[in-house]
């Protein structure tokens, strides 16, 4: 700093290192469109933040609209969630097209599969790599961590990306983006003609070998390098014959060692520390390391400098760190941030809309907004993002008799959930339409409840909230399709079957011979239903006919819908011995059994209103018998009313935008079903039509 009073004269060069250290700061320093390249050193500055030169400023901008691809191995259920997290992270900041290289399990594989094909998200692309596939190649190497195998096939991923494919981003699934990742491809350009790995250094003291008594970790070059962000010159790598190399130091390594502790870390570490020439060292910044014994802290200046997150601890956001709570913030954003924002076009780019969501902007910009039904049909043109198995999930075995329930609910019936699970000791198939900040909520809500946590057959599948009507038979849809016993029960979330109606149905069905026969029938669940909030269920048929007597139980809406229900016949019910077949009659709704690979729920009806009668329409004209069983009953408990209820009742353009795809329904069925539709469209009566 200069003393006061006149001024020192400046030097020429003295000046112009002022105006090009100025200029840099603010072409550099400030525009998000550039970063500060810095090159980390393993003995001045092992995290690479502190001594930056002018020399070491250069803007970091790949070209515009350039292919980034990036590479994840993911397996299970948890794992899944995770790369969702991260892919939104990506996607929040990116300005560039991106190819994802995913190596997943089956279960993996499934999930992301319908997530992205439902996520349409513009000029991102998917591949899918077997992980199974890989598993002989890395089976051979004892791992101590909790990643098993697959936090090995890293060590393959040169082998097995497309010979085309050049350069790759690797992450782990555990890590948030803070910056765009345009930035991170761009330090490929510093890379010189040996280096082919890029990586942040080591943050923790473990492969200094001191953090306990014969700690003995895997060799590493000073500190070593942590690989939760990678960046591989696929091309010079294979060159180098990195295959050959990292198997023969793992082979080495593991006749003193027996086992890695930090899976593909510790063989990169080993090759790296034999061929030093071959690293490039990354700011720190590009890979925030919060595990146990960090010294991440030593990174960067304040927390809004970071780059990358990277919770690599079993604790994950319980690590502590005198910035966790701004860390843990930053995840939660992406991780409760609604995903239909992502589906943004590239400004300036080529539009890359997946050709599904092309055909759909064109029946979208089809649509009149002044027709009354506009927002109805906007809502069955709507694709919904679909996270299937949201939660880890046991399948149950093969049995040729199984049943599962099949329902769909909001945030608003959660509650429901434990009592059901008490009444049916079956596989179930859920589908809930929440959002994303919903399905974090539910998620706690699961993992926290004695009853939930411990129920591994209950599939959840979350549909994300898009559009002001409730998609009730994509809901339904949803879960029918990921229903994976013979036979399904088609149920709602408010109603509480008997308690031994899983065991009753199975039985059922194999007296029945359904499957033998392959016989082509409904099995009728007759529904009934209590006002009482406090109410003693039923333990038998016997139990119940005492509670209707009483008046304590009715049967289903007889007060304000008696034909959706009195097909069933209830007075012939209570005598029956034995299941007895009923006809088919207008707006007839019950509750039904039927093999899994039945019609589907008519998608156009959204909202409130004839969406179950449909379906039992579809049913009869396959001619599916309607059995009603002697023994079955199921009981719907009080709650409030949905918004979409009492949108009907109060809105008459809400009623007649019904009526009218009553009629559009029934003109499809006689263009499928011919003649044998006539008996549909003759019962068609102008009513106030019911779910």
């Amino acid at each position: 700093m200069l003393p006061r009073g006149r001024p020192r004269a400046l030097g020429a060069a003295t000046l112009l290192l002022v105006v090009v250290v100025v200029v840099g700061f603010f072409l550099f320093g400030r525009d998000p469109e550039y970063g500060l390249q810095a090159t980390a050193t393993l003995d001045g500055d092992p995290y690479g933040s502190r001594n930056r030169s002018t020399s070491d400023l250069q803007p970091l901008l790949p070209l515009k609209c350039e292919l980034l691809h990036v590479a994840i191995v993911c397996a299970g259920h948890n794992s899944s969630r995770e790369v969702i997290t991260l892919v939104k992270s990506v996607l929040f900041y990116r300005k560039n097209p991106l190819h994802l290289h995913l190596v997943t399990d089956a279960v993996a594989r499934s999930i992301l599969e319908t997530l992205f094909r439902t996520w349409m998200v513009p000029a991102v692309t998917i591949r899918f790599y077997d992980a199974e596939e890989l598993k002989p190649w890395i089976s051979w190497i004892p791992n101590k961590h909790y990643s098993g195998l697959y936090g090995l096939m890293k060590l393959v991923l040169p082998s097995i990306l497309p010979l085309s494919l050049a350069r790759v981003v690797v992450l782990d699934t555990d890590v948030t983006f803070s910056s765009d990742i345009a930035e991170l491809w761009a330090l490929f350009v510093h890379f010189s003609d040996k280096q082919v790995i890029g990586l942040v250094e080591n943050q923790s003291d473990w492969y200094l070998g001191n953090l306990w008594k014969n700690h003995k970790p895997w060799p590493a070059l000073g500190r070593g390098f942590n690989t939760g962000v990678i960046l591989l010159q696929l091309d010079r790598l294979r060159q180098s014959g990195w295959e050959q190399m990292w198997k023969l130091m793992a082979k080495r390594e593991l006749l003193t060692l027996q086992a890695t502790s930090l899976a593909d870390q510790d063989v990169f570490n080993a090759v790296i520390k034999e061929h030093p020439e071959l690293v490039h060292p990354l700011p720190c910044v590009w890979n925030v390391q919060l595990s146990d014994h960090t010294l991440a802290e030593r990174c960067y200046l304040e927390a809004a400098d970071l780059k990358v997150i990277h919770w690599n601890s079993p604790k994950k956001l319980r690590v502590k760190n005198k910035h966790a709570e701004f860390f843990r913030n930053l995840h939660l954003t992406f991780l409760g941030y609604d995903g239909k924002l992502l589906r943004r076009e590239l400004f300036g780019c080529p539009s890359q809309l997946p050709a599904e969501a092309e055909q759909l902007q064109q029946a979208m910009a089809q649509l009149d907004e002044e027709e009354p039904c506009f927002e109805f049909r906007q809502q069955q043109l709507t694709v919904h993002r679909v996270h299937i198995t949201f939660l880890p999930h046991q399948p149950p075995p093969p049995r040729p008799h199984d049943v599962t329930l099949v329902a769909q609910l909001s945030m608003d019936r959660l509650q429901m959930l434990e009592a059901l699970c008490r009444h049916w000791s079956g596989p179930m198939s859920l589908a809930l339409y929440l959002t994303d900040a919903e399905a974090q909520q539910f998620l706690h809500f699961v993992e926290t409840s004695p009853v939930l946590s411990v129920r591994k057959d209950v599939a959840y599948h979350i549909v994300y909230r898009e559009g002001p009507l409730y998609p009730v038979n994509q809901l339904r849809n949803v879960a029918l399709a990921q229903a994976l016993t013979p036979y399904v029960f088609l149920s709602d979330i408010d109603f509480l079957p008997a308690y031994s109606l899983y065991d009753y149905l199975r039985a059922s069905i194999e007296q029945l011979e359904l499957s033998s026969l392959q016989r082509k029938a409904a099995l009728v669940v007759p529904a009934f239903e209590t006002l009482h909030y406090r109410f003693s269920f039923p333990n038998s048929k016997a139990e119940l006919l005492t509670l209707l007597d009483a008046g304590s139980l009715y049967t289903f809406r007889y007060h304000e819908w008696p034909q959706g229900h009195a097909p069933t016949d209830y007075a012939r019910w209570r005598e029956a011995q034995a299941p007895y077949r009923v006809q088919w009659a207008a707006d007839y709704e019950p509750y039904v059994v039927v093999p899994r690979d039945c019609p589907r729920y008519d998608p156009r009806f959204v909202g409130f209103g004839w969406n179950k009668v449909a379906h039992i329409i579809e049913l009869d004209a396959q001619e599916y018998e309607l059995l009603v069983l002697p023994e079955a009953f199921s009981i719907h408990l009080p709650h409030a009313p949905s918004l979409d209820i009492s949108r009907f009742r109060s809105s008459p353009t809400y009623r007649d935008c019904l009526q009218a795809f009553k009629e559009e329904f029934h003109q499809d069925l006689s263009r499928r079903y011919g003649a044998a539709a006539l008996k549909y469209l003759t019962a068609l009566q102008p009513s106030q039509s019911r779910a």
